[in-house]
């Protein structure tokens, strides 16, 4: 009998340990785990940079080394990603140290500096830092030994010179302590430009040099040609993730991943296709790589001119066109809808237009659809905002199945007037007979996930298309 009570006894102490030694976390670093509040609330927000690797829209289409990995990263963590875009280091860390957004997703060099302000990831990818410069108009005709006479090939040389950098960035602390180094003076203008602004700059001549990222100035090579990249100025660097200080959940999910996804052939095809593609060239001079252009597609100027008139932002239509023809004029689907606005040709007469796959015409009869749709809904749903999301929905799946899952969203205690969470349910499951044989239904059947995911698809492209291209 004492035997058994012992060894309950022993039982209950060892189970009182474990408890206590899972409540205590890691102790030996003092670091004290945050609750995930990102999966909380279904979504992580993330700040990158805009450029020609790590963010950018190409044929209506957002690209981007950082934007894959961080879609990847939030399929992996089961939560939404909203992308920030900041080209400004400064409130870009200010951003994550007010908690404003959750991570920082772009080449971010590893010091200890920054180290003090957030918490590092684990590498996504390693580099060094090189000297950007101008090449001499004839260096076509130099040998190598010659043209390295025109060129600074040694950080001594550096002395006396002006170099231009990103404000607080990496490279600024890198030619500080090349300073200490030389023991000389070496001018460094650092200024509130994005590096690739900078390497333009040095392409046109207007600033003798700067410095940037061995991967990335390879890539602008390959669409600059008169630029030199040969001078390193700095040895193989860690280039990662940021999230706010003490935010170890987070920090230990991206890491968990990371490690994972850098092993992958996935991994090396995604690195390969940003830094290692000639086609990088092509892209950027392309009439439609947004960051050079200005331009989502080539019909920007006629979807302006009737965005105007029917008061929607010109984005969110060229959003809605690219959803509908991926821009191509001449497309048609299955069920005989044609064009860049996909008319049926029932819209096509009513709307008088002579030729479905005249660009003008066609997006001038679905934007008044568009408006005819919006003049139906505005008593009904007096939200603007909201309204657009059932303006889109009707755009898709026809207005009666958007009205019946209106019906259903009251019906069951839903908010009618509300698109996400309350009507969108409804309009998804409007190919189930629970709901569709309902009595409140008038239209029957719906393939109900294309409306839901329509809608979701066009709201977040726009998202984006505003993130980088200008409103007006």
């Amino acid at each position: 009998m004492e035997r058994r009570k012992i060894g309950c006894f022993f039982s209950f102490l060892i189970s009182v340990v474990i408890v206590a030694f899972a409540c205590a976390g890691p102790t030996e670093t003092g670091e004290e785990k945050i609750i995930p509040h990102f999966t909380d609330r279904g979504r992580i927000t993330a700040v990158t940079d805009y450029n020609s690797t790590n963010y950018f829209i190409y044929r209506g289409e957002p690209m981007g080394y950082q934007y894959e990995m961080l879609n990847l990263l939030a399929e992996h963590l089961g939560v939404r990603l909203d992308v920030v875009v900041n080209n400004d280091l400064d409130e870009s860390f200010g951003c994550l140290v007010d908690d404003e957004c959750d991570l920082l997703a772009m080449n971010l060099t590893v010091t200890r500096e920054r180290s003090r302000l957030v918490d590092f990831t684990v590498p996504h990818s390693q580099t060094r830092q090189v000297l950007i410069q101008r090449l001499p108009s004839d260096w076509h005709y130099m040998t190598p030994a010659e043209l390295d006479t025109h060129m600074v090939r040694a950080p001594l040389e550096l002395a006396g010179k002006t170099v231009h950098v990103q404000k607080n960035s990496a490279y600024a602390s890198r030619l500080k302590n090349l300073m200490d180094e030389i023991g000389d003076t070496i001018i460094i203008n650092e200024v509130n430009i994005a590096v690739e602004q900078l390497i333009n700059m040095v392409s046109e001549g207007e600033i003798e040099m700067t410095v940037g990222d061995e991967n990335v100035a390879m890539v602008n090579q390959t669409y600059y040609d008169n630029l030199d990249i040969g001078t390193e100025i700095s040895f193989t660097q860690n280039l990662a993730w940021a999230v706010r200080k003490g935010d170890y959940a987070l920090r230990d999910s991206i890491n968990e991943w990371l490690r994972s996804f850098r092993s992958t052939i996935e991994y090396r095809l995604l690195y390969a296709k940003y830094f290692q593609n000639q086609r990088s060239a092509r892209i950027v001079q392309s009439d439609f790589y947004v960051l050079t252009s200005g331009r989502i597609s080539p019909y920007d100027e006629i979807i302006r001119k009737y965005s105007e008139e029917i008061g929607w932002d010109w984005r969110l239509l060229a959003s809605m066109m690219y959803q509908e023809s991926r821009f191509r004029p001449d497309v048609e689907s299955w069920a005989g809808a044609r064009g860049l606005m996909q008319l049926m040709p029932g819209t096509a007469r009513r709307y008088n237009v002579n030729n479905i796959y005249d660009p003008e015409e066609n997006i001038r009869a679905g934007a008044r659809y568009i408006a005819w749709l919006d003049e139906i809904l505005q008593d009904r749903i007096t939200d603007r905002e909201e309204r657009i999301k059932f303006v889109l929905a009707s755009y898709n799946v026809g207005l009666g199945h958007v009205l019946d899952a209106r019906a259903l969203a009251r019906k069951h205690g839903r908010d009618p007037d509300r698109w996400t969470d309350n009507v969108d349910y409804f309009i998804l499951n409007k190919s189930n007979p629970d709901y569709f044989l309902d009595p409140v239904v008038r239209h029957g059947y719906a393939r109900g996930y294309e409306p839901y995911r329509y809608v979701g698809e066009i709201l977040n492209r726009y998202e984006h298309y505003r993130n980088i291209v200008t409103e007006g």
